[in-house]
């Protein structure tokens, strides 16, 4: 599973529009499968969960899986489907008695009847309750973990830490980082430490090593710095610090790091090797 994440107004859905044949590249061309991606569409090998889509809400969730089905020459069984997006026990409810969970795993089943093998997901999750977002995740895990390729765009963050093997980070276009969640949280230096300290005390701060950043709410001190080991021997040998932590950036610092205003983006071209589909 690979997270493509960046800013609005990254390029991610303009290169995710592109992979689903709905725009052309100004420059160069797309190859899916060996094929054009409309073509590897019409031959059911990338399908696509979008954050909405066109849904009849007086049938029920079998019979709109069945519609889908017949489209392609050769699909795989409605129950089957229907499992596996985890809403059989519901196949016979009406579209618009589901809810909006519901719905859009229902609109996972409908991508899985061609058996493709990239799935695209667009901001999937968008209105979902923190339920309806664990059930559809772990749907989709379970389903990636036969051999298909996911490649999901979130602004849930915790979405790409938990669930991509691969994360794909961009940034006007570019890509300014390509790993594990791991390997991105690393890209961006330092670490931050929090600590306690009385307010009155907040005037011995002037004689800290250079830091990142530091914020003083509520008495309790945050330092973004890339010698914490500097820091907190600082703050115990000179203040009354107490409760002291140091914690490695989370991976929405790293975004932020690498995505925000004051980051450099390497000038690379966004290309999806063989590996990723």
């Amino acid at each position: 599973m690979v997270a493509f994440l960046g800013p609005n107004g990254a390029g991610k859905t303009t290169t995710i529009d592109m992979i689903l044949g709905l725009s052309a590249p100004d420059q160069g061309s797309v190859s899916i499968f060996g094929h054009t991606p409309r073509g590897a569409i019409a031959r059911g090998q990338v399908a696509a969960v979008m954050q909405t889509g066109g849904l009849l809400r007086d049938i029920s969730v079998r019979e709109t899986v069945q519609l889908n089905a017949a489209m392609f020459d050769s699909s795989r069984p409605v129950d089957e489907v229907l499992a596996r997006a985890g809403i059989l026990e519901i196949a016979d409810r009406k579209v618009e008695k589901c809810s909006g969970g519901q719905q859009q795993r229902l609109r996972f089943a409908m991508a899985l009847v061609s058996d493709p093998g990239l799935l695209i997901l667009d901001e999937p999750t968008t209105g979902m309750d923190v339920a309806g977002r664990r059930d559809f995740w772990t749907a989709i895990r379970s389903d990636a973990q036969r051999g298909r390729t996911v490649i999901f765009a979130t602004h849930y963050l915790e979405e790409a830490d938990a669930y991509a093997d691969r994360i794909v980070l961009v940034r006007q276009g570019s890509i300014v980082a390509d790993g594990t969640a791991a390997q991105i949280k690393n890209l961006a230096s330092g670490r931050t430490v929090k600590a306690s300290l009385p307010a009155a005390e907040r005037v011995l701060l002037a004689g800290m090593p250079p830091v990142e950043s530091m914020d003083y709410d509520g008495g309790r001190l945050t330092v973004r710095t890339g010698d914490s080991d500097a820091v907190v021997r600082f703050l115990l040998n000179n203040t009354g610090a107490h409760d002291v932590e140091v914690a490695a950036n989370n991976l929405e610092e790293a975004f932020v790091a690498l995505t925000g205003d004051d980051a450099v983006p390497e000038s690379t071209s966004i290309t999806f090797e063989g590996d990723l589909v």
